[in-house]
């Protein structure tokens, strides 16, 4: 049969037939998500429109008694519940994106401050992030720590809207901390740092979601030549959406001044050498385990808005925790503005 049909031929019709599966699957999510939507309205509405009603449960108990038996699963007080949410978190249609399905909308739901609930809903289109995925950026805090390094940002996305480009604005993209919890790193063992850079290579793809949109793998112990000296930056990443090189320093203690001189050495050669002309400012990343208020107070380089310093986590702190965490990391932020005026 294949001695009478063309590869090209062939592949065609693979293609016909793949899109036409997309846009089904596409249909039957928007089509379901219309369905829950306007079912949490109706649901609403019969309520008299209040988010309390005070028949509400029992409503949602008949209701989902006779559901049940007409459709069958899927129509439990649970879900008749957050079907209800559905609607008061979303009230106006044209805010619901079909690029997200129904469980995406479940995780979303469980935000509270709309803001942050739209930050994340944008970052999973955009990033086209799992549901799974979607659940690990919400429990890590990612708006929180990308937030902690300018409270005046609310998204990630800063468009100029009179030339449609994106800002280069590389505190938008910077998190603190970060959480290498994937790793498998134990914490209370020492590691050196070549064992955490081959574990970030070796789970690079969630590294590079862990790091943000935009972030493309360039290079691991990139070296360079200054005076037939060579030096090795552990981690070279390029950002698609900034249009800059962002250089990676590991380190296993806490900050110094000597690692400070080094991300720095590192970005200016990136700079001055490596990067287009058309490329933005290189940033310096310097993951450590710990901050060091005393250095950044008597170092210039922290002057440099092109240069960052951020602690890593190798394991999932609790959510309690991790707020501590975000909130010392604000404060130490705020002290370095403070001594390097």
């Amino acid at each position: 049969m294949f001695e009478v049909i063309s590869m090209e031929f062939y592949e065609n019709i693979k293609k016909l037939i793949d899109e036409s599966r997309k846009h089904v699957v596409t249909y039957v999510n928007t089509t379901m998500l219309f369905t829950y939507w306007n079912i949490g309205k109706m649901i609403v509405e019969e309520q008299g429109g209040s988010s309390k009603a005070k028949y509400g449960d029992k409503l949602i108990a008949e209701l989902s008694k006779q559901m049940t038996f007409d459709f069958g699963k899927g129509f439990d007080e649970r879900n008749l519940r957050k079907i209800r949410q559905f609607y008061l978190t979303y009230p106006i249609w044209d805010s619901v994106r079909p690029e997200l399905t129904w469980t995406h909308y479940r995780t979303l739901m469980r935000v509270e401050e709309q803001h942050i609930r739209d930050f994340y809903m944008q970052e999973a289109i955009k990033g086209n992030w799992s549901v799974r995925q979607l659940e690990r950026q919400i429990s890590t805090c990612a708006y929180s720590r990308v937030i902690a390094n300018n409270s005046e940002i609310e998204k990630i996305d800063n468009v100029d809207e009179t030339t449609a480009l994106v800002k280069y604005e590389p505190n938008t993209v910077i998190k603190d901390p970060y959480m290498l919890e994937f790793l498998g790193l134990d914490n209370n063992v020492n590691y050196l740092e070549k064992e955490l850079e081959d574990a970030l290579i070796n789970h690079l793809q969630k590294f590079l979601l862990e790091l943000g949109r935009g972030f493309c793998f360039v290079a691991r112990q990139k070296r360079i030549t200054f005076d037939n000296e060579h030096y090795f930056i552990d981690l070279v990443f390029y950002n698609a959406i900034l249009k800059c090189y962002v250089v990676i320093d590991l380190k296993t203690d806490k900050l110094s001044h000597e690692a400070l001189g080094q991300i720095d050495l590192y970005r200016n050669f990136y700079d001055q050498e490596v990067k287009m002309p058309d490329d933005n400012p290189t940033i310096g990343l310097l993951l450590v385990t710990e901050q060091d208020t005393l250095v950044a107070k008597y170092s210039s380089i922290y002057k440099d808005q092109n240069i960052f310093v951020s602690k890593y986590m190798t394991y999932m702190p609790t959510e309690e925790e991790l707020k501590r965490v975000i909130t010392e990391e604000k404060r130490l932020i705020e002290e370095y503005k403070i001594y390097n005026k």
